[in-house]
């Protein structure tokens, strides 16, 4: 019955033509098959030709260079990695819908944290709020009479609008691959996921323009600070822009709530920082019963107390056995042969080794090195 559902709510599945992904990027211009062989045969050639190699490489000490190992990645496997990295992080579906793009340029992002700390950004790893603070350095290949336009956009980030992305930075008409001679649409605005909501997508789209292009219907004043006019849609965009650019580069990272965004919110934005908290269902318990069979007695009252309350008794039975002027002392190298006291019921019996091995609720007993090995 679920499968049939599924099919129902498929829209796709009534005119699939209609809902294909349609490729928007930059066309994949092939060598020859005979060039990549000859390519491939003269460098071979080349390289036994070479002693020195050679030497290295029965000697082990021959050296791979990372920077070349990379440019080659970049230039023939690497583009389609990162769109199926894209399409798993859904950063196609969020800002094109059925649209998709190779990401033939490669684009080297860093932020300078400070003068020993920079923290890169590559595809979906975790950068904090406070890392990227300032707006980040951007270099990729050019040609002198290209023109580019980079924007950094949120799908997840806009507090106004759920259907909207969020703006974070916009330049336009930038020259040769100098993002410092750009055209400044929209100022950078760092990163600020609220408290409770998790990760947020940073994604960093270069476009190649065909020519220069008028953005003043984009324009915001500096600083823009508003987010309301930050509300942006990639779609959207790019629809009204399609006959002029093209995508051709792609990066994202990830970001989540750290403590200095409260400032941020208060001193910057002038609002309220907002927090989310998820409001768990409670915890369904069958009522109680006057003679419960085949349940232990303390196990049994337990499930209907408060867990605080047994948190707290667990705490303060570890505070008791606890000197801050001396070292914890060691527990004992055989804590389940421990001689039962005498008068106890079975199931004190029971709670008695339970809590010499620290497990159950007793766990919180013992911390690190001092636990019990069971």
């Amino acid at each position: 019955m679920l499968h049939t559902v599924n099919i129902e709510l498929d829209v796709t599945r009534d005119d699939p033509e209609l809902y294909a992904p349609v490729n928007i990027g930059l066309p994949h211009i092939n060598p020859s098959r005979r060039e990549q062989l000859n390519h491939r045969l003269q460098y071979r050639k080349s390289l036994r030709q070479n002693p020195e190699i050679e030497k290295l490489s029965r000697s082990r000490k021959l050296a791979v260079d990372i920077n070349k190992v990379r440019e080659e990645w970049d230039s023939t496997s690497g583009p389609h990695h990162i769109r199926t990295l894209a399409e798993h992080y859904g950063i196609f579906r969020d800002l094109y819908g059925c649209a998709y793009f190779i990401p033939r340029v490669a684009l080297r992002i860093n932020y300078n944290f400070d003068d020993e700390m920079v923290s890169p950004v590559y595809r979906g790893n975790t950068i904090k709020p406070r890392e990227a603070s300032t707006c980040p350095t951007v270099q990729f290949k050019s040609e002198p009479n290209e023109l580019w336009t980079l924007v950094l956009t949120n799908p997840d980030g806009n507090l106004l609008e759920n259907k909207s992305e969020c703006l974070h930075w916009f330049i336009g008409n930038i020259p040769g691959g100098d993002i410092a001679s750009g055209e400044v649409i929209c100022d950078y605005l760092q990163p600020f996921p609220p408290r409770g909501i998790g990760y947020q997508r940073l994604v960093f789209v270069l476009y190649k323009q065909d020519g220069r292009i008028d953005y003043s219907n984009y324009k915001k004043e500096e600083p823009c600070l508003s987010l309301k006019e930050r509300s942006f849609s990639s779609l959207t965009f790019y629809r009204e822009l399609q006959d002029v650019i093209t995508p051709a580069g792609l990066s994202w990272f990830q970001s989540d709530w750290d403590s200095s965004l409260t400032n941020f919110f208060h001193h910057t934005l002038k609002m309220k920082e907002p927090v989310y908290e998820y409001e768990f269902p409670p915890l369904y318990l069958a009522p109680q019963k006057y003679f419960p069979l085949k349940r232990p007695f303390n196990s049994y009252m337990d499930l209907h107390r408060d867990p605080k309350e047994i948190s707290k008794e667990i705490l303060l039975q570890r505070l008791k056995k606890l000197n801050p002027l001396e070292r914890e002392k060691p527990v004992l190298p055989f804590p389940g042969a421990i001689k039962f006291p005498k008068g106890l019921t079975n199931w004190e019996k029971k709670d008695f080794h339970r809590k010499n091995l620290g497990i159950g609720k007793y766990r919180d007993l013992y911390k690190g090195s001092n636990r019990p090995e069971v």
